[in-house]
């Protein structure tokens, strides 16, 4: 016979991996939105903002069973913790989606055949590839409680600053055609998609660290993020 305490366990080993999965949803998300950006795909654009709908879905449907089971159980210690990063991921999963229908919708103000920079391109195209990486490593560091491995986020984030900061210095020396550095310009606020999906990854490994260690700490090397960029 199945008790409470069981039934509890349960459930909340399921929501966990409700929110794996809602980690799993975004990595398509960023392929069809890389993949868009390296051939001007238009059609494909749209299919990211309506996929970006399953995973408001499922955030909704995480928070509400997690709300349900913090109201019907009182869960204590580990318990606990483990329903509040779960909470705080989902959040994250959402923030990391929205930036990748942000990028979608960028795509089609360049225009049908726009004039791209080649060496623009290749390093957003590389920051994105390195974005995903990031989101791979922060489900499994959550999935394994590995927090040397969440920690390292930091370093694949360091990269993704770096490039961020590469593709400014050329948007900003795109030349004097005006249609030119109009893409340059629309590749900086890509640009800055992708590095907030950065940060949301490294937001999933603080929380690792604080589902092992029960406190919660930020990570180095990370700039000061105003509310209004979240």
């Amino acid at each position: 016979m199945t008790t409470t305490r069981q039934r509890f366990q349960d459930d909340l080993a399921e929501l966990q991996e409700l929110t794996l999965g809602a980690l799993d949803l975004v990595l398509p998300l960023l392929d069809r939105v890389i993949e868009a950006l390296e051939h001007q795909d238009v059609e494909l654009t749209q299919l990211v903002i309506e996929d970006d709908a399953v995973i408001d879905e499922r955030g909704a449907e995480i928070q509400r069973r997690a709300l349900a089971l913090l109201a019907l159980q009182g869960p204590v210690a580990g318990d606990l913790r483990l329903l509040a990063a779960l909470l705080h991921v989902v959040r994250y999963v959402e923030r990391m989606g929205n930036q990748c229908v942000s990028v979608a919708k960028l795509i089609p103000l360049s225009g049908h055949e726009p004039p791209v920079r080649a060496e623009i391109l290749k390093l957003v195209l590389t920051m994105g590839r390195c974005a995903r990486a990031e989101v791979v490593q922060c489900r499994r560091a959550f999935a394994e409680r590995n927090v040397e491995l969440a920690e390292d986020l930091v370093n694949r984030d360091r990269e993704v600053n770096r490039l961020n900061r590469d593709i400014f210095k050329l948007a900003i020396e795109a030349g004097d055609d005006e249609d030119t550095r109009e893409w340059a310009m629309l590749m900086t606020l890509v640009a800055r998609a992708f590095e907030r999906v950065g940060d949301n990854a490294v937001d999933v490994g603080e929380q690792t660290a604080f589902l092992v260690t029960g406190l919660f700490r930020e990570f180095t090397d990370r700039p000061h993020v105003a509310a209004e960029d979240l």
